[in-house]
Protein backbone atom coordinates (compact mmCIF):
# COMPACT_ATOMS: atom_id res chain seq x y z
CA UNK A 1 0.00 0.00 0.00
CA UNK A 2 1.44 3.54 -0.88
CA UNK A 3 0.65 6.47 1.84
CA UNK A 4 2.23 9.64 2.58
CA UNK A 5 3.50 10.32 6.10
CA UNK A 6 5.25 13.61 7.93
CA UNK A 7 8.44 12.79 8.84
CA UNK A 8 10.88 15.68 10.66
CA UNK A 9 13.48 16.46 8.87
CA UNK A 10 16.47 15.48 11.26
CA UNK A 11 14.65 11.61 11.29
CA UNK A 12 13.74 11.16 7.49
CA UNK A 13 17.92 12.14 7.09
CA UNK A 14 18.79 9.61 9.49
CA UNK A 15 16.74 7.17 7.92
CA UNK A 16 17.95 7.65 4.57
CA UNK A 17 21.68 6.98 5.78
CA UNK A 18 20.96 3.76 7.57
CA UNK A 19 18.87 2.69 4.64
CA UNK A 20 21.65 3.67 2.19
CA UNK A 21 24.43 2.05 4.25
CA UNK A 22 22.20 -1.29 4.43
CA UNK A 23 21.13 -0.91 1.00
CA UNK A 24 17.90 -0.66 1.73
CA UNK A 25 15.03 1.45 0.64
CA UNK A 26 13.95 3.84 3.38
CA UNK A 27 10.57 2.58 3.20
CA UNK A 28 12.14 -0.77 3.94
CA UNK A 29 13.96 0.73 6.70
CA UNK A 30 10.25 2.47 8.37
CA UNK A 31 8.34 -0.94 8.25
CA UNK A 32 11.13 -2.90 10.09
CA UNK A 33 10.68 0.30 12.21
CA UNK A 34 6.54 -0.12 12.99
CA UNK A 35 6.87 -3.83 12.76
CA UNK A 36 9.47 -4.30 15.65
CA UNK A 37 7.42 -1.59 17.21
CA UNK A 38 3.64 -3.57 16.90
CA UNK A 39 5.63 -6.62 17.88
CA UNK A 40 6.80 -4.92 21.03
CA UNK A 41 2.98 -3.91 21.77
CA UNK A 42 2.09 -7.46 21.37
CA UNK A 43 4.50 -9.02 23.48
CA UNK A 44 3.72 -6.28 26.58
CA UNK A 45 0.16 -7.00 26.28
CA UNK A 46 0.84 -10.51 26.45
CA UNK A 47 1.97 -9.91 30.11
CA UNK A 48 0.10 -10.03 33.21
CA UNK A 49 0.04 -7.27 35.00
CA UNK A 50 2.36 -7.80 38.35
CA UNK A 51 0.14 -7.17 41.55
CA UNK A 52 0.92 -4.03 43.48
CA UNK A 53 0.51 -3.95 47.20
CA UNK A 54 0.33 -0.90 49.54
CA UNK A 55 3.69 0.74 51.34
CA UNK A 56 5.75 3.79 51.48
CA UNK A 57 8.92 2.50 49.65
CA UNK A 58 11.42 0.03 50.69
CA UNK A 59 11.80 -0.83 54.41
CA UNK A 60 14.46 1.23 56.41
CA UNK A 61 18.36 0.25 56.43
CA UNK A 62 17.92 -0.95 52.41
CA UNK A 63 19.78 1.13 50.39
CA UNK A 64 18.91 -0.12 46.45
CA UNK A 65 21.71 1.67 45.27
CA UNK A 66 24.57 -0.12 47.19
CA UNK A 67 24.09 -3.66 45.64
CA UNK A 68 26.86 -5.14 48.33
CA UNK A 69 25.39 -4.18 51.24
CA UNK A 70 21.88 -5.26 49.82
CA UNK A 71 23.30 -8.16 49.14
CA UNK A 72 24.66 -8.63 52.39
CA UNK A 73 21.32 -7.87 54.09
CA UNK A 74 18.99 -10.16 51.94
CA UNK A 75 21.66 -13.16 52.88
CA UNK A 76 21.75 -12.26 56.59
CA UNK A 77 19.31 -13.62 59.38
CA UNK A 78 19.47 -10.49 61.01
CA UNK A 79 16.11 -7.88 61.19
CA UNK A 80 16.25 -4.87 58.37
CA UNK A 81 15.86 -2.57 61.44
CA UNK A 82 18.74 -4.25 63.34
CA UNK A 83 21.61 -1.83 63.96
CA UNK A 84 24.83 -2.58 62.31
Amino acid sequence: MRTTIRLDDELYRDVKAQAALEGRTVGEVIEDALRLRQRRRQIDASFEPLPVYGGSGVMPGVDLGDMAALRDLMDADASVDAPR
